[in-house]
């Protein structure tokens, strides 16, 4: 350790002399984006090498979706509110939008069966195939991820650094369990080794994802990825993809790019018929 009293205290104590790789400050730099971009790439890159993960499934879906009870209990307390004024439209848009949670809670069940279903199929005898991976918060994604700690079996959460608190949630694997700075690195690991996306109703995020895989898929940039839709009517009412191809936006054949599901065996009978090979025991 050096004197504090020796001349040389100050110099060697000084930003410029901290070695560049433990230097957090002039890692924030802005010209240090381009390193920040492969940090986010490698770390999450190796430790999956590590992890012996060979390919996932993303599950993605609404971070607000409530499980059954949960959205059960959310509807009586709107319901209540309500009750002491009747007449008020801001408490009765909330027990509308609370009907129609409840109305789409059975899908966090149908998620936490699929992450159950796919993880127990695919992660025997030491492989890691198949791997049920998603954006790591709540809802939607937690229960992907609760589905695969079900039977112990290993899942993924790519996390975002948010201007509001982004909690992980408790089911992903730690050693898994990643945080980005940026969404472009992000985007590139939910489908570097995606076989499949699952899509469960979800916003802006989840249709973010979604239009971006149908695009790639679309112009040849990615191959032999799986789109899953959860719950046509849901994604019918909400997408008028007729309309797209009477404007001449996109071609009928586009619409191969996606299956329907209603069911998490219905999920996975898609994926396991799409992918015989990769996926025979």
């Amino acid at each position: 350790m050096t004197d504090p009293s020796h001349p040389s205290a100050g110099v060697s104590s000084s930003s410029a002399f901290r070695r560049a790789d433990s230097d957090l400050e002039f890692l924030q730099r802005n010209q240090l984006r381009a390193v920040r971009l492969q940090l986010e790439w490698f770390k999450p890159e190796l430790i999956q090498q590590d992890e012996g993960i060979e390919s996932t499934i993303v599950v993605f879906g609404s971070a607000r979706l409530l499980e059954p009870q949960a959205a059960k209990t959310k509807l009586a307390e709107a319901e209540h509110v309500l009750a002491q004024s009747p007449h008020d439209a801001t408490k009765q848009q909330a027990v509308a939008i609370a009907k129609n949670q409840l109305t789409l809670a059975p899908y966090y069940d149908e998620a936490r069966a699929f992450g159950r279903l796919v993880s127990s199929t695919c992660q025997l005898d030491g492989r890691c195939e198949y791997v049920i991976v998603t954006g790591g918060g709540p809802g939607i994604m937690e229960a992907g991820n609760r589905g695969a700690a079900d039977v112990g079996a290993k899942s993924i959460g790519l996390n975002i650094a948010l201007p509001f608190e982004q909690t992980p949630n408790a089911y992903i694997t730690p050693s898994l369990c990643f945080q980005f700075r940026y969404f472009a690195l992000r985007k590139m690991h939910f489908l570097n080794r995606a076989k499949a996306l699952v899509v469960f109703p979800g916003g802006f995020g989840t249709m973010d994802e979604l239009f971006e895989t149908l695009t790639l898929l679309q112009t040849g940039k990615v191959k032999d990825v799986s789109v899953i839709l959860i719950g046509k009517d849901y994604w019918e009412d909400l997408i008028n993809w007729k309309k797209l191809i009477e404007f001449g936006l996109i071609s009928p054949t586009d619409l191969s790019l996606f299956h329907y599901a209603e069911t998490a065996a219905e999920a996975w009978e898609i994926i396991v018929r799409e992918h015989r090979q990769e996926t025979a025991p």
